[in-house]
């Protein structure tokens, strides 16, 4: 099977953007990536369209990608539309990636788009409530908020605002985390704090503001032990790359100094297991694998971009990525292992807790930043060195864990 290689990049800037419609975003993001490969629409074979929510929130139920590509000039070619929750940026890039790999094209495009925003909170917050079963809600809630049991939140540290569901089951999932392991809540205000201090070098990021962990601790709760800080935002955005295979590199003329590897991409479903298997996560399987396909292990990766939808959706991925035992994510976060810097930087965008999570983009913008660190173009938040990257990026709630994850495994 042929290599595969990302060979152009872009990204809107992420945020709150209530006058930018996903048409918009979508060619800013598309133009962007094409002028970074050095190539035009119309070397392009297929596309692959991530997004999540804009049947919920625009009735735009189905072909989203065709008709946000046709509004740019981009047609006849094939057009997939994809959405697995907060994985469908890092499914499409899968999807992309076997399609280059079965020989069906040279030229792939991977685009994720989602606007999010709006003034009708309640619209807002329950685009994310059928990212679990839907028939077993009650069922659901009851099971995954039964982790948190033996750890009494504080008065006062939960929040009389609305917020999604999926932070009363990440809180659910940190106070488990506390009490088998003894994480602290000031180890989690280190993952925010980390988090915010990268981004203030990102421009694309949505916040940009330096917090110290005193800051993130005394921020607004949202519900014990996350506050505010320590929480990804309801973001826009869009992002996309060019895949090639090499004999699109030799076709089109590209530079293989600019050309990033894809060494792995590995997608796998959660499991009916025991919350203390956490071996058996589906994010740490989907590692393992990807670690094996690209005869690499978690010593080799140089910087990582993870899904932190919460600071503690950070200590989980790390542990479960091999770059410290499990149980030791908040003690290698406070050490200041994962900051850039330390021995394997870990989110130096700023995460989705400060660049943003605009759902169907995330895992297409994990992927640009990882480009950039690996081609040394990431300026002022540059790991140094950086030769080997991986992204993990995860989607939904199924028993009690993700009900997908990604990881990809880049390098130069």
């Amino acid at each position: 099977m042929s290599e595969v290689f990302v060979v152009g990049t872009a990204m809107t800037p992420f945020g709150r953007m209530p006058d930018v419609d996903i048409k918009s975003m979508t060619r800013t993001a598309v133009e962007g990536a094409l002028a970074d490969a050095g190539i035009t629409t119309g070397a392009l074979h297929a596309a692959f369209f991530a997004n999540a929510a804009q049947g919920h929130m625009e009735r735009q139920h189905m072909v989203r990608g065709e008709i946000a590509l046709r509004a740019m000039g981009l047609q006849s070619i094939p057009v997939v539309n994809v959405e697995n929750a907060c994985a469908s940026g890092s499914t499409a890039f899968n999807l992309a990636v076997t399609h280059l790999k079965a020989g069906e094209g040279d030229v792939a495009l991977v685009v994720g788009a989602e606007k999010l925003f709006s003034k009708d909170r309640g619209l807002m917050f329950a685009s994310f409530d059928s990212a679990w079963d839907v028939s077993t809600e009650a069922e659901n809630r009851s099971r995954l908020l039964k982790l948190g049991e033996g750890v009494e939140p504080p008065a006062g540290s939960t929040s009389d605002k609305p917020y999604s569901v999926f932070m009363d089951v990440y809180a659910a999932f940190a106070r488990s985390h506390m009490k088998r392991f003894g994480t602290t809540q000031r180890q989690l205000a280190a993952v925010a704090a980390k988090n915010h201090r990268h981004s203030v070098h990102n421009p694309l990021s949505q916040f940009r503001d330096a917090y110290s962990v005193d800051d993130v601790l005394a921020a607004p709760p949202i519900t014990y032990p996350l506050t505010l800080p320590m929480c990804s935002p309801i973001s826009d955005g869009a992002a996309a790359t060019v895949l090639m295979s090499r004999d699109g590199l030799r076709k089109h003329g590209i530079d293989e100094k600019r050309a990033i590897r894809v060494r792995s991409c590995i997608i796998q479903t959660g499991s009916d297991r025991d919350a203390f298997e956490v071996e058996k996560h589906c994010s740490a399987r989907a590692a393992g694998l990807a670690y094996e396909k690209a005869g690499l292990g978690p010593g080799d990766v140089s910087v990582a971009e993870v899904h932190d939808a919460t600071a503690m959706g950070e200590i989980i991925q790390i542990e479960n990525l091999g770059f410290c035992a499990f149980g030791e994510g908040g003690v290698t976060t406070e050490r200041g292992d994962t900051s850039i810097g330390g021995r394997i930087p870990v989110n130096p965008s700023g995460g989705l807790e400060s660049k943003g999570h605009p759902v169907g983009a995330t895992g297409v913008a994990q992927i640009h930043e990882l480009v950039l660190q690996l081609r040394g173009e990431a300026g002022a938040r540059q790991v140094e060195g950086a030769r080997v990257a991986l992204a993990e990026n995860g989607g939904g709630l199924c028993g009690i864990e993700e009900a997908v994850a990604c990881v990809t495994i880049l390098s130069r």
